[in-house]
């Protein structure tokens, strides 16, 4: 029945891997969340919505996307690694977390923490390669706050706007990709882009609502309650105001505004088909951030190709 009124997610690459796999490799490739494969997305299209931003009347660099490609793919993994060592014992008391390979001793630390280093040295190797330094400085100032996001739970019940400030900086980073340096048009998208990511994970954290009561972890989906609705309202109109004010900024043709529109259309069904009592209607929301994403992308495309 949901099917029938919401969109799939991205395609499940992910499982489809997974399940061809060497049985010895999958658990790893599952502690990696190569599964979930709207996770990865959100943190890969920031660096092509910057990158694209800063592209100057034309395409982005298709060699600059594959790398961004490739690496937000291992620092998405290597992030849930950093996220199920710190959090296993949580991981294990909730239903839908229970059955990850640390939480259910599938994996051991040790061999987690090797998994890790082998996927930190892979993404530091993509970064490299783009041979900028500035993106470099950039990028090591954001290792820390992987670090710390998952203890934030544990302390404000704001954790997803720390992941959001943590996350969405690849807007930054792809602009500097793009420019070499950082101007007034990518902090304002990356401050709409905050509101974005606050949006998709508070109705994903919806999901775990009693759990999280239960064993005393916060999260914004627990301090709205019933007004997420009305908060994220107000949200989701600052993230189409900044992004608006970032294609100014960034001198953006005619044809980024009807697409602007649509990624406005496209809250507003969010909000209107959202029910926070709801897991599946709150899982499929969140997995429709991959076309939010191609959105904002074809909104940024367009008005390069038409200033």
């Amino acid at each position: 029945m949901i099917s029938g009124y919401l969109p799939s997610g991205p395609p499940r690459v992910g499982a489809w891997i997974i399940r061809h796999a060497p049985v010895p490799l999958q658990k790893y490739l599952r502690l990696l969340r190569i599964d979930l494969d709207a996770g990865w997305w959100l943190l890969l299209f920031p660096c092509w919505w910057g990158l694209s931003l800063g592209s100057e009347g034309t395409v982005p660099n298709l060699w600059y996307v594959a790398l961004f490609f490739v690496g937000a793919f291992l620092m998405e993994g290597a992030a849930s690694v950093i996220n199920d060592l710190t959090d296993a014992n949580f991981d294990a008391k909730v239903t839908r977390t229970a059955n990850r390979p640390l939480a259910s001793g599938e994996v051991t630390r040790v061999q987690a923490v090797i998994l890790l280093l082998v996927t930190l040295l892979a993404s530091l190797g993509v970064l490299l390669a783009f041979q900028n330094t500035l993106m470099v400085i950039l990028s090591f100032a954001l290792v820390p706050m992987v670090f710390i996001y998952p203890w934030m739970k544990r302390v404000t019940y704001w954790p997803q706007a720390f992941l959001g400030m943590t996350v969405m900086f690849t807007v930054v980073i792809g602009w500097v990709a793009a420019r070499g340096s950082i101007d007034t048009a990518p902090i304002l998208m990356y401050l709409g882009c905050i509101f974005l990511h606050i949006h998709f994970d508070t109705i994903y954290a919806h999901q775990d609502r009693e759990d999280d009561i239960a064993i005393g972890v916060k999260s914004s989906a627990l301090a709205l309650g019933d007004k997420t609705k009305t908060v994220l309202l107000a949200f989701d109109l600052c993230v189409v105001a900044l992004i608006g004010a970032a294609g100014i900024m960034a001198g953006l043709g005619w044809g980024f505004w009807p697409v602007l529109g649509l990624v406005a259309l496209h809250f507003v069904w969010q909000l209107k088909t959202l029910d926070i009592n709801s897991p599946v209607i709150c899982g499929r929301l969140f997995d429709s951030a991959w076309s939010m994403g191609w959105l904002i992308l074809a909104a940024i495309i367009c008005g390069q190709l038409t200033r």
